[in-house]
């Protein structure tokens, strides 16, 4: 008997560990951020600011969280097996309309790790 509520109570805990929610993002407009795919209408990078304030909360927190806040990512990039990367642009991108570039654009990255947490969050121009 022990055992089983033993097992329950695991299950239960593992249950509802695995829900993520949507995390604060403070003062950054969560629904330009969202309407903004591909940095193509320049939304994003109004916020670039409260963005450079807070980027070190995200750490540690799972990809499905970052999901729920900032939504799908533009572009996920597999490196190998133990980590991966969230895209999302902060200036237009090669997947906007119209935009010829002279540079790459400016970007937020989420580094991911093996457990799928946030290990690195870097606002560059760089690719990984």
């Amino acid at each position: 008997m022990k055992n089983s509520v033993l097992l329950f109570s695991l299950f239960i805990f593992s249950w509802l560990s695995a829900c993520s929610s949507a995390v604060d993002a403070g003062n950054i407009n969560l629904e330009n951020w969202k309407s903004d795919r591909y940095g193509c209408k320049g939304l994003r990078l109004q916020d670039i600011e409260a963005f450079r304030t807070i980027k070190n909360q995200f750490l540690g927190i799972d990809n499905q969280a970052i999901i729920k806040t900032f939504g799908r990512p533009d572009r996920v990039e597999l490196v190998d097996k133990s980590q991966s990367f969230f895209f999302y642009f902060l200036e237009p991108s090669s997947d906007c309309a119209g935009v010829e570039h002279k540079k790459e654009p400016l970007r937020v990255l989420f580094r991911m790790n093996a457990l799928s947490k946030v290990s690195e969050v870097t606002i560059t121009d760089l690719n990984p």
